[in-house]
């Protein structure tokens, strides 16, 4: 009787079939993933870039590279545009670009200055064309435009800078590679291939010359105070170097020594405060 009340029960129970389905090579999770790791790689890419790029440059060429995407130098502008809001269309009077009115400079007044009887603004002898002018020859120097006229061995020494004051080209010491024997206070011998470079760009310009010396401080406290003599002493030498390469004596404006009171590191007696100021000066200083 039990095995007939069994057979009845499954004959009214429903029949469930449960089907699995199965998905051949663990199927579709979605691209997220492959976006998160293109980005990944990108930025190991750059950062092996960026890595290479801090070995195998020197410190004048990383500059330069910096100076590509984030630009130093100033633009010249010669003149405010003219009369009132802008007498032409462009704020550069003395370029060839195309406008409709003239910027009033010394050299091109607008109409209604003329009438007044100015004949310009007072602008100094355009200080920006002077400025331009130097910022190139620093490029020349340093290879800032690919091209340096020093050599790699030599480029590693020189580093410049753009002031108010005018161009100023620092020849430094290096640890090994001193610019003066600290014994005998010779220079290196590659210190005048260093001068006959610069005077030979410095003669593509008119700029007054200043030499300024610097030394590092001394590890004890002497009685004589030897680093004013010795920094005005290697102003000196450098100055005559220049003029054996054939810069012009009197464009020589000062030689100053300025003793071990200007480092530029914060170790005094690092080898980087050894080093030499060529100032070529601005022309309306």
């Amino acid at each position: 009787m039990a095995l007939a009340m069994a057979e009845t029960e499954n004959k009214t129970r429903p029949l469930i079939v449960k089907r699995k389905k199965v998905i051949a090579g663990g199927g579709h999770h979605g691209g997220a993933w492959k976006v998160a790791y293109a980005d990944f790689v990108t930025a190991m890419m750059a950062f092996f870039m960026l890595m290479w790029l801090l070995n195998a440059t020197t410190e004048q060429q990383r500059k330069g590279i910096a100076d590509y995407f984030s630009p130093t130098i100033p633009i010249t502008r010669i003149s405010g545009g003219g009369d009132g809001a802008f007498g032409g269309d462009s704020p550069f009077s003395e370029t060839t670009t195309a406008q409709s009115g003239t910027g009033a400079t010394s050299l091109r007044p607008t109409e209604g200055r003329q009438s007044l009887g100015v004949s310009g603004t007072n602008h100094r002898d355009e200080p920006g064309q002077d400025a331009t002018a130097l910022a190139q020859l620093a490029a020349a120097l340093t290879g800032q435009n690919g091209d340096s006229a020093l050599p790699e061995h030599l480029l590693a020494h020189v580093a410049t800078r753009l002031t108010d004051e005018g161009l100023i080209i620092e020849i430094f010491s290096r640890p090994g590679q001193p610019i003066f024997d600290p014994d005998t206070g010779a220079a290196a011998p590659w210190l005048a291939d260093i001068a006959a470079v610069m005077a030979s760009l410095f003669a593509t310009v008119t700029n007054a010359v200043a030499v300024a010396g610097h030394v590092a401080a001394e590890p004890v406290v002497v009685a004589a105070q030897t680093r004013w003599h010795v920094s005005t002493d290697r102003a000196h030498r450098f100055r005559g170097l220049l003029e054996m390469a054939g810069l012009d004596p009197s464009r020589i404006m000062r030689v100053t020594g300025h003793g071990d009171r200007e480092a530029v590191s914060e170790n005094p007696m690092s080898p980087r405060n050894e080093r030499l100021e060529i100032i070529l000066l601005r022309a309306d200083r």
